[in-house]
Formats: C-alpha cells, structure tokens, sequence
C-alpha cells in the first residue's frame, strides 16, 4: 500500500520589500511551485498594482494563501509614531532587538499599537484578514513580542493560523544551531498561541546558513525530511535588483531558490518525498 501523500505550505516570505522580490514569487504562484506568500506591509513596494497584481493571482481560483509578514527589524520603518526603539527613525537590527527582548527591556504598548498597525494596513490594502500571520527574521518568537504578536492575532484576525518555527523530530540536525535556536523560541510561542486558540503549523522547516557556498537544491530535499501533514517550509525567492540590494544581505541567494523551485526537477522531487502543496482554499494546518 502507498504512503499518503503529505500536502505542505510553501511559503515565499518578503513580499513587498523589493519589485524583484515580488516579481519571482508572483511567477512561481502562478506555475503553481509554491502556495504560500507573506507581505511586509513596511516594505516600500506595494504600490503601484503590486499588491493588486499579487492578490489577482486568487481571482478565479486560489493559488496561494496570503499572509502578514509582521515587520519589526532593520532596515524598515514603522508604521506607527512613537515606536521605540528606534535608530536613525527606523527598527533596530534583530540581534539587538533579540537581546532587549530576551533581558525584557521592551516596552508592551508600542509592540501592540504597530503589530495592529501592520494588520490594519493588511486588512486595507487586500479587504480581508491574513490567510496566516508570521514575523520577519523570526522577531514573533522573541520573549515580550510574541507577547503582543498573539494578543494581537487573536483580537483582530482569530481565524488566521500563526507561524511556530520548531522542527519535526525526524529533521532535527543538532549541529543546526540556528534551528536549535527556533525550536526553543517556539516552545514558548506553541503555547502561548494555543492558550489564546490561534492554530499553529504542525513543524517548520527552510532555515539555512545564508552563504555564498549553501546549495539550496541540495538543501531541500533535508527540510522535507520527517516534515508532517500540514508542515510549512519557509522560502525566500526573488531576482536581484537595486532596490533588493539597498535593504538586504540576502540577494544571489534568492535568484538560487527561484531557479530551483521554477526547475523541472523540482515537481518530480516533491513527488519522490511523498509530498504535494496544500490546496489554499480554506486549508490550514492542523493544530501542533
């Protein structure tokens, strides 16, 4: 007898912070390569029929859940006045967010009034609440922000399932300190969430060290290993562009996973895993 197939969430993160960006994870929603998108409303890249070309993408039939990208790291800049701490009139870099964060050093109120701003500007923008909430570079996980993340959540968008970044049991590499790190952030996040009734991706995979010698073709097969019904896997595609350049270290890495998911071999792995995309209409995955 067949192993069931196990349908996952391929999810393409940064929508909005660059055209390049947005350009290649559009071409792979459209190829049906990846089913899952989030928007950095912060990013400086939704005008112009950027987010209307991404939310035509659904028009006459889903192909893609779209979610928040919950913003609160540099180089971006808050939507809210009075947001603290800031440098230079924009976020801090996540390893100095992480440290307040983890000696309690942030204050609860500016947190909530700019994670509900950034909902709020979703909710404008696409006429709807996110299909999912999750948070760039991780920052939702942190102690004190996943705080006001899931308050948020739960108040404004209860219906909309939360990201948790900790890995199947079968793809943990103890090496993987970066993962390592994920796992344990997300005990705390699972828990909360789940007390306030927000659902939760079962596991979580995607995280790699982002150097010029990682080989992301190489690499995926790894995070589809253990990954159950429901697993999400985080990807980060784009073409590289000034815009991409200015905002962010991760560039030639990015064209490396289009290319990748927008290859022919691409399917016929999914299939050797036992593995298909979930459906987006109205799939979400089944509480950890």
């Amino acid at each position: 007898m067949s192993k069931a197939i196990r349908r996952i969430w391929l999810c393409a993160d940064d929508y909005g912070m660059a055209p390049g960006v947005n350009a290649a994870i559009r071409q792979l929603i459209a190829k049906k390569r990846i089913n899952a998108t989030s928007v950095m409303m912060p990013g400086g890249y939704l005008g112009n029929g950027e987010a209307e070309a991404l939310a035509s993408l659904n028009a006459d039939e889903p192909h893609a859940a779209i979610g928040l990208h919950v913003t609160l790291t540099a180089p971006f800049k808050p939507l809210t006045e009075g947001f603290a701490p800031l440098r230079q009139d924009a976020f801090l870099p996540i390893n100095e967010m992480m440290k307040l964060a983890m000696t309690r050093r942030l204050a609860d109120a500016p947190l909530e009034a700019e994670i509900a701003a950034q909902l709020h500007a979703f909710i404008d923008m696409f006429g709807r609440a996110p299909d999912f909430i999750d948070g760039h570079q991780h920052v939702h996980l942190l102690p004190q922000v996943r705080n006001a993340f899931l308050k948020v959540a739960s108040e404004m968008a209860p219906k909309a399932w939360v990201r948790q970044c900790g890995r199947a049991r079968a793809g943990r590499l103890l090496h993987d300190k970066k993962s390592l790190v994920l796992d344990v952030l997300s005990l705390g996040f699972r828990s909360q969430a789940t007390r306030r009734g927000l659902v939760t991706n079962p596991a979580f995979a995607g995280a790699y060290a982002f150097s010029a010698k990682a080989q992301f073709a190489k690499l995926f097969p790894r995070f589809l290993k253990g990954l159950p019904d429901g697993g999400l896997v985080m990807c980060h595609p784009g073409f590289v562009d000034e815009a991409l350049q200015s905002l962010d270290s991760l560039t030639t890495l990015r064209e490396h996973e289009f290319a990748f998911f927008n290859s022919d071999a691409y399917p016929g792995l999914l299939a050797e895993h036992g593995v298909a995309l979930a459906q987006p209409s109205g799939e979400s995955p089944r509480a950890s």
